[in-house]
């Protein structure tokens, strides 16, 4: 079964009387485990893409599907459960909950989505701050923490809940160099601890250097440029 699975996928926004098409007629496949990068230019679909996949947007047309589910006929509801189920997201700013502590941060789709006993809770917490190294940070707030701490925090979030897909938006912008190479390290660590399939939306060659699988995006049309289509 692949993990993710489009054919002629497309997606045209309409404003006003104009129709803009963001991607056109996209085929691609992706595998468990993977490390993928969506690269182009400002404008060109990548983020738009990974909405599609992370069930934040709906396909104009084509076929797309995610964990052998059609999400073309998920509806804003079922597209929300099956977002909370499956996939985890990074973001390029944390998104960490200023007033939560890192542990807080951790839990927090745990009781939202998951809704597992505080025990079951305080377990699987403990496992991904040990796993991120950010143990001795457990009950610090995120203004307490470095750059590269707050996006370690955010790869623990995003894997709590046993995600086998992680969609991460230029996740090493706001990083230092240094910094940056640490993350994508780490986050080659998760995918081969708890075997998610990791797919970036990014400008940065770090990323790229980094990726098994690339396709590029050039006004909306999805080319292969390094691996190969599973």
């Amino acid at each position: 079964m692949k993990l993710i699975f489009a054919k002629n996928l497309e997606k045209t926004y309409s404003t006003g009387e104009i129709d803009v098409t963001a991607i056109t007629s996209a085929d691609f496949s992706i595998d468990s485990s993977s490390f993928v990068s969506f690269v182009g230019p400002s404008g060109s679909g990548k983020s738009t893409l990974l909405n599609m996949i992370g069930c934040l947007d709906r396909p104009s047309g084509g076929k797309l599907r995610v964990l052998d589910t059609d999400v073309t006929t998920l509806d804003r509801k079922r597209g929300a459960a099956f977002r909370a189920k499956h996939i985890g997201f990074i973001f390029q700013d944390f998104n960490l909950i200023p007033v939560l502590t890192v542990f807080e941060n951790i839990e927090y789709p745990l009781i939202m989505v998951q809704k597992w006993s505080a025990e079951k809770r305080r377990k699987r917490v403990n496992e991904m701050l040990e796993a991120v190294d950010m143990t001795d940070q457990a009950y610090k707030l995120p203004s307490e923490l470095s750059g590269g701490q707050k996006q370690r925090v955010a790869i623990a979030r995003a894997l709590a809940t046993h995600a086998k897909l992680i969609l991460a938006d230029e996740p090493t912008a706001n990083l230092d160099h240094a910094t940056a190479y640490r993350i994508i390290n780490l986050m080659k660590q998760m995918r081969d601890e708890f075997g998610s399939t990791f797919i970036f939306s990014t400008h940065d060659p770090k990323i790229m250097e980094a990726a098994e699988i690339i396709y590029t995006l050039e006004d909306g049309v999805v080319n292969l440029t390094k691996g190969e289509n599973p």
